[in-house]
């Protein structure tokens, strides 16, 4: 959580952190501005102290509602630092750097970079940095990051909108359901009231539709249908008509609109009818879903519920990634992750990954998954949890987990 940063600080020997980036969404300076909607500025952080949010002059408001510090760079001098750089915005900044540390009260020290920017400039700013301000020690973590180690639990007030994103996305879903099973179907084909073939793309455009209607956006869902479903994150092709009988992966995991938290939820959907090879496998999964669930326990390590579908898969037949690590069918992937304002956090619910545990406010999806391309289907099932005060594992994911979507007006052959 955000209260944890001063104490993680400590723990990594960080005198300081700088959150930086450029125009493209910044998942750590999201988080620690409170979600202000700004496209440039730093945030500079010492330990046992406020965070300070230096902006562009044009986005003061917008940094103002992040309930930071706040001072513009035109305050600082920015502007001098650039001439004096003769143009030079690298040098320019690490300029700035140094008037923004000094006024912070640290003249040497070590200081934590974060953020998102392009690559090339990353690397020319921390070279840069390392060559003019040789009185700081500039570190870069590779693995489990302060800021995702903040992340790994949310507080009260990012449960709130996860809860609120959760009850949206469920509602679409119920959309998309009514929709297809409203639908009549002329031989294996469903069609719309001037007998056109509805497409993965129409139901995609529908999902949109609805979630921009509720201040939500699309993420690039999935939405594949019979051989692509046999591959994971295949999206699905737009111009395929939906067709009866097919397995259909629909994967949807939309954020609040322009940036901020996630839900992430997957059905597999058989309209009209379900083919008998296609319902015992969904069986199946249901039945590691329901295993996984009951391999949860409060600081438990995470791979222990990956380690518990594991086994019941293998013993029913199907390879894995532990007893095939290269197969291309059969259960292909880890059994969930974090959730939050990136779709991919930790905690990482792996047997390759041990050292993380179940704690209160965690937000986890529970996913397996069986995947057969090569016949003809794939299926999945996703909830999202969080792991509440109690320590129990709620779901906030309560949309049905049939398969079949029946048809209201079957206009073709009975199955």
């Amino acid at each position: 959580m955000k209260s944890d940063i001063d104490r993680l600080m400590r723990e990594r020997e960080l005198d300081a952190l700088i959150v930086t980036g450029g125009e493209e969404f910044n998942t750590a300076r999201y988080y620690l501005s409170n979600g202000a909607r700004i496209t440039h500025g730093s945030i500079f952080k010492s330990l046992g102290k406020p965070a300070l949010l230096v902006c562009n002059r044009m986005e003061l408001e917008e940094a103002a509602k992040s309930g930071l510090d706040v001072l513009t760079d035109v305050e600082l001098g920015y502007y001098d630092r650039y001439k004096e750089a003769e143009g030079d915005s690298i040098r320019a900044t690490v300029l700035h750097w140094s008037d923004v540390l000094l006024r912070l009260g640290l003249s040497a020290g070590r200081i934590g970079l974060y953020g998102a920017w392009q690559v090339n400039k990353t690397i020319a700013l921390y070279e840069a940095l390392k060559a003019g301000l040789a009185q700081y020690e500039f570190v870069v973590e590779a693995e489990n990051t302060l800021i995702e180690e903040a992340m790994l639990t949310k507080d009260a007030e990012e449960i709130v909108r996860l809860k609120s994103v959760a009850r949206r996305a469920n509602a679409v879903m119920q959309i998309a359901w009514d929709f297809i099973a409203g639908l009549r179907r002329a031989g294996d084909y469903l069609v719309d009231d001037d007998g056109g073939r509805i497409t993965i793309g129409d139901i995609k455009d529908l999902v949109r539709t609805e979630l921009m209607a509720r201040g939500l956006e699309d993420t690039d869902m999935i939405f594949a249908q019979g051989r692509d479903a046999g591959f994971p994150h295949s999206r699905g092709e737009a111009d395929m008509p939906l067709q009866v009988g097919q397995a259909i992966v629909f994967d949807l995991f939309p954020r609040e609109l322009g940036g901020g938290y996630h839900h992430d939820m997957t059905r597999t959907w058989c309209i009209g009818y379900a083919p008998s090879e296609i319902r015992e496998t969904y069986d199946t999964v249901m039945q590691a879903f329901d295993i996984s669930v009951e391999a949860f326990g409060l600081n438990k390590p995470t791979h222990l519920m990956q380690e518990a579908v594991l086994d019941y898969f293998e013993k029913a037949g199907h390879p894995t990634t532990r007893s095939h690590p290269s197969t291309m069918a059969g259960y292909v992937h880890s059994l969930g992750h974090g959730v939050g304002i990136d779709i991919h956090e930790r905690p990482s619910i792996s047997h390759l990954r041990r050292d993380d545990i179940c704690q209160i406010g965690n937000i986890l999806t529970i996913e397996p998954g069986l995947y057969y391309p090569e016949r003809g289907f794939g299926l999945r099932i996703e909830d999202l949890f969080v792991v509440d005060e109690k320590g129990e594992l709620v779901s906030l994911t309560p949309f049905r987990k049939d398969l079949v979507i029946p048809l209201k007006d079957d206009g073709g052959a009975a199955q």
